[in-house]
């Protein structure tokens, strides 16, 4: 049975990936030159190649005891995305107030935590799922606010007054499983060791 093992990749490796988001797009261009563009999916998925993090032995034996814990392609696992893993900028430390999660109702205390790409009506809003305990942070109307951490859901201890503003700071993790049932790995010099790719792709959870 499929699962997710509450596990990161190794970060040594993670961190030398290369990747990003994926859109899917449907074209069809018409008789007049012009273009009908439509999506099927309604948020994007990240698909990343983690295979220039592998460069000795020690690491073709630590990706090979992951990959074996994780049954190759079946479970998928915590990955830190080295572009894009804050609620904030890359240089930046998450704030409380980094990303708007709702306005309070005076009844509603729960939020999903998302992080905002864009500005107004086109910004898209990523729901962010395994956020990292420890770095979260909650304020309302700027002034810290006491929670719990409830998957990726904010669980304030009291409702937000109607119109109160309910921000969050946090770092994250992406969701991932190997894109692959294999793994090709190849013995160079002096201790190198090396893996011809290394396909991870990002979970619906």
């Amino acid at each position: 049975m499929t699962a997710f093992h509450d596990v990161r990749f190794p970060l040594s490796i993670g961190l030398a990936a290369r990747g990003g988001p994926e859109r899917r797009t449907e074209i069809v261009a018409l008789t007049s030159g012009r273009e009908e563009r439509n999506t099927s999916w309604i948020g994007s998925r990240r698909r990343y190649d983690a295979a220039p993090g592998v460069r000795s032995l020690e690491d073709v034996a630590r990706l090979t005891a992951f990959f074996e814990a994780r049954r190759g392609a079946l479970h998928a696992f915590r990955f830190v995305d080295p572009f894009d893993h804050k609620s904030c900028g890359p240089s930046a430390d998450p704030s409380a107030t980094d990303q708007i999660i709702g306005l309070g109702d005076g009844v509603a205390a729960r939020f999903p935590l998302v992080k905002r790409y864009g500005d107004g009506e086109t910004a898209w809003a990523r729901p962010i799922l395994k956020p990292v305990e420890a770095t979260v942070l909650v304020a309302v109307d700027g002034a810290a606010a006491g929670f719990i951490l409830d998957g990726g859901d904010i669980v304030l201890d009291a409702p937000p007054a109607e119109g109160a503003t309910v921000t969050a700071g946090f770092r994250f993790d992406t969701p991932v499983r190997f894109d692959t049932d294999q793994l090709e790995t190849e013995a160079g010099g002096s201790g190198a060791g090396l893996v011809a790719s290394l396909p991870l792709v990002e979970v619906l959870l």
